[in-house]
């Protein structure tokens, strides 16, 4: 019998799952016990109609992603370190559930797509400025993603040497080693999970790199002058090089069991070496319970298929 296919993302001091009608977050209190946040998936015909669209379906994935995604994160910074006992003070402090959703899950997108531009348009300007050493459009191409490059490698570098940021990998790790005991059929425990790789295909890691490669192909058919143009065609193309590096992320995933074809993803788990660090036995105990939590609820729910970014 085949598997659902599920995927997650690591919050504050712990990790959110979801799957086809659920998404679930456990989280390591100040007190030392586990909490859960759960927030049921909403069907939306059209975007679901959307999401079954080769090249558009990866766009709207992410951006769902990303709204979801905040409304967990949301949840874990404002709790993980609150005394159990100031619950009812937070409560009380707390806006009504739709307006916090709502304006957590706007805020989700602009940070994805404000973060996409950045890391889009300054590798074009530092790129620019070596025109004069590398003035064919083909070499400019090959700069910028160079330049784009090493800006994504020395921001997650830098970042994974706060002590926030180096737990939140440990569960991003945790994670992805819940995901494939899973998928591998062992038993969800913490020593059967530690055996498992920290990396995983299907990780939105690899999905970042591929926009770097992809986006170095894509930029071969437009001119890289005059400077505007260059800006303009850069950000018009940020939904194709999306799309297409959703459509390779789920390629290389299908491809992964294949030998010589698996080598496909390798450059995204790379990547992952960065974004994802060996998990404590207390973190991934609180990796396991949400994803238990989520197996409660969607075997509850349905038994159908679905991938889930």
């Amino acid at each position: 019998m085949s598997k659902n296919v599920y995927g997650g993302q690591a919050v504050i001091e712990g990790v959110m799952f979801a799957g086809r009608n659920h998404s679930v977050t456990a989280i390591r209190r100040k007190d030392g016990s586990i909490e859960y946040f759960h927030v049921p998936r909403e069907t939306n015909k059209m975007l679901a109609s959307l999401k079954k669209i080769p090249f558009l379906r990866g766009i709207f994935a992410i951006i769902q992603a990303s709204a979801n995604g905040s409304k967990h994160l949301q949840f874990s910074s404002e709790r993980y370190d609150l005394d159990p006992n100031e619950d009812e003070t937070l409560q009380a402090e707390t806006p009504s559930k739709w307006t916090m959703i709502l304006g957590v899950a706007l805020i989700g997108v602009l940070s994805f797509l404000f973060g996409k531009f950045i890391f889009t348009l300054i590798p074009v300007f530092l790129a620019e400025l070596t025109r004069p050493i590398f003035p064919s459009d083909t070499a400019q191409i090959l700069v910028e993603g160079c330049f784009k490059l090493l800006l994504l490698l020395g921001y997650i570098y830098f970042i994974s040497l706060t002590p926030l940021v180096k737990r939140l990998f440990q569960y991003h790790g945790a994670e992805h080693k819940v995901i494939n005991a899973y998928e591998n059929g062992l038993p969800l425990t913490v020593e059967h999970v530690q055996q498992q790789s920290r990396l995983h295909y299907r990780c939105g890691s690899s999905f970042i790199l591929f926009t770097v490669i992809i986006g170095v192909f894509v930029y071969m058919f437009v001119p890289t002058e005059p400077l505007w143009v260059r800006v303009l065609n850069r950000l018009a193309l940020i939904p194709v090089v999306l799309g297409l590096s959703f459509e390779v992320l789920q390629l290389t995933n299908a491809l992964r069991h294949v030998p010589v074809l698996r080598w496909f993803g390798y450059p995204g788990l790379w990547l992952q070496l960065l974004t994802t660090k060996e998990p404590t036995n207390d973190q991934v105990e609180v990796a396991i319970a949400s994803f238990q939590r989520l197996l409660e609820l969607e075997g509850e729910a349905t038994n159908e298929q679905e991938e889930v970014v």
